[in-house]
């Protein structure tokens, strides 16, 4: 695996703008407390959190609710954070709720973490990744930012960890759920699919195991791809239906959900109608992903249904 660096981000991302006062030298050996070291960041708090990127690197995970890739992703890191003890901040940020950021982050598809070292991005993830491949970045974003002088420990405020309420212990999971989270964890998405088909089998009701196989397909069918790649031949050949499957599966992991349903549906109504079924099917499962409520999916729900009467 190539080692992070700085460098490889420089231009790609923009936080002028959020950037408070520059800290004087005395401020960047400091080590100041904390409420958590797993923060929510937003747009308006954000100039203070990288202001801490002096102090200790700070991991940026870009996230939406809907994103089902960041759902794998984000707890792994935040646990990986957690067992560093303070060396690490780790800045949550939705980027549904906190425009200003994505933009700055120029974050072209999510999940996408990046850190700050000193105020400078490091890249570290696009998309999910296991956690062993985690650890590994982690302990190479912890080595860049010893080589530039950060080095600091944030201690979490006691007074606010006591008044903190206690997180609420989480169910075990049904083993088959729980054999498809291993599985996941080390990137090995068929067997994570066997686990949950084998849970669908056992109780075709079960709605947390039919969630987790579309999302861990959607992972499955998207790792390997490379968007231009994709891209480039969905132009070509408009009406190569598995080639549109390519580029709408990473349009919606990457967060740009419209559009992956916007070319399904183009697809959709060019095709003959005994043509139509995998789009449809298609659809019906990323649909799933989503969510029913969600109203990007109402509105491409609703232009499927026109063009199928």
């Amino acid at each position: 695996m190539s080692e992070i660096s700085p460098a490889a981000l420089r231009g790609a991302v923009d936080l002028s703008s959020l950037r408070n006062r520059p800290a004087s030298p005395s401020e960047s050996t400091a080590t100041p407390g904390v409420v958590d070291v797993v923060v929510d960041a937003t747009d308006e708090t954000f100039g203070q959190i990288l202001e801490l990127s002096r102090t200790v690197p700070v991991v940026v995970d870009l996230w939406a609710e809907w994103c089902g890739p960041c759902k794998q992703l984000s707890p792994i890191i935040e646990k990986v954070t957690r067992e560093l003890g303070g060396r690490v901040l780790l800045a949550k940020v939705d980027v549904d709720a906190n425009p200003q950021l994505a933009q700055s982050f120029r974050a072209q598809s999510i999940p996408m973490v990046v850190a700050l070292i000193a105020g400078q991005p490091v890249p570290m993830f696009t998309g999910a990744v296991p956690e062993q491949q985690v650890r590994e970045v982690f302990a190479q974003l912890l080595q860049v930012a010893a080589q530039n002088g950060v080095t600091g420990t944030l201690a979490v405020e006691e007074t606010a960890a006591a008044d903190a309420p206690s997180a609420p212990e989480e169910p075990e999971l049904p083993p088959l759920h729980a054999e498809a989270f291993a599985a996941i964890e080390v990137g090995d998405y068929a067997a994570a699919i066997r686990a949950y088909e084998k849970a669908l089998a056992e109780n075709p009701r079960d709605e947390e195991a039919l969630a987790g196989l579309g999302q861990v397909r959607l992972l499955d069918r998207v790792q390997g791809l490379d968007l231009q790649v994709a891209r480039a031949a969905a132009a070509e050949r408009p009406l190569d239906v598995q080639a549109q499957f390519d580029v709408a599966d990473l349009d919606l992991s990457g967060g740009h959900v419209d559009d992956a349903f916007g070319r399904l549906l183009d697809l959709f109504a060019q095709l003959p109608s005994d043509e139509r079924t995998p789009v449809r099917e298609r659809l019906v499962e990323l649909f799933g992903l989503i969510g029913a409520a969600d109203p990007r999916v109402v509105s491409a729900r609703n232009r499927l249904s026109s063009l199928l009467f």
